[in-house]
């Protein structure tokens, strides 16, 4: 097995979610599949709610500000004639969500009813995270040796608690001394991770970041992160250049903690 030796000045353990701790299938053939499969029902149930009405005018407005963009779907405003009329704005909102999502944008609006949608289904029971079997075991005992552990995602940290409280594992939540989104910053951006050490407390050399994506690993060790790339299935391929570039794990289980010796 291999063994990535952790440097004696690393007290934090940041963590990515997709391709390292979750396999990249769940969020591609789960995660985002339910969105398109339900958006259509979930905006007939959950249409008259507040929140429903706000995460369809923040689609609204995204849509005009789309309207240049080839293929853009508007989302006409109701004028208050009836069924049909409802029946053609849902309609409208569906198509729009499918169309961002058949770019992969990223738009708060977006994210926003994706993450609303995702809560109810959690919530409901539908749906459980998946998480790589070595995940949970490796973070117990991180913490049982003094480490502090960390999430760091693009999605957002009401979408990350989402995930680590209903999981195939039950809610893991207090395993988890905090999360970043993009709020803090890109993750392709090495002042991204100044700004979470200094939020944390400390300096950016007592951090080791694990991550599937080299470019998120180069900007970590930019920024003086100690870093590994996590090599998963169905994660995307590396470089042979990549491959001697950065110390490399399969398994969270291959980290030596020089605390626990």
């Amino acid at each position: 097995m291999v063994v990535f030796s952790v440097p004696a000045e690393v007290t934090v353990i940041l963590l990515d979610i997709e391709g390292t701790t979750t396999p990249i299938a769940f969020v591609k053939d789960i995660l985002f599949p339910y969105i398109k499969e339900n958006v259509k029902e979930y905006l007939q149930t959950h249409w008259e709610e507040e929140e429903c009405q706000q995460d369809v005018n923040l689609l609204r407005k995204q849509a005009e500000e789309d309207a240049h963009l080839d293929g853009a779907i508007p989302i006409p405003a109701a004028s208050g004639n009836g069924v049909d009329e409802l029946q053609q704005i849902i309609q409208a909102v569906v198509d729009n969500v499918c169309w961002q999502m058949s770019l992969d944008r990223k738009t708060t609006a977006l994210k926003q009813l994706q993450g609303h949608m995702w809560k109810a289904a959690f919530t409901a029971g539908h749906m459980k995270t998946e998480f790589f079997e070595d995940v949970v075991p490796a973070v117990r005992k991180w913490r049982e040796d003094g480490m502090k552990v960390y999430i760091y995602s693009s999605g957002s940290v009401e979408a990350q608690k989402l995930l680590f409280g209903h999981s195939t594992e039950g809610n893991i939540l207090e395993l988890f001394d905090g999360h970043f989104d993009t709020k803090i910053g890109h993750k392709v951006e090495s002042e991204s991770y100044r700004k979470i050490a200094n939020s944390i407390g400390c300096s950016t050399n007592n951090i080791l970041f694990l991550t599937d994506i080299t470019l998120e690993a180069s900007a970590a060790e930019e920024a003086g992160v100690h870093v590994a790339v996590v090599v998963r299935p169905g994660n995307a391929g590396l470089t042979d250049d990549e491959k001697t570039s950065y110390s490399l794990i399969t398994s969270f289980s291959e980290l030596y903690l020089p605390s626990s010796a």
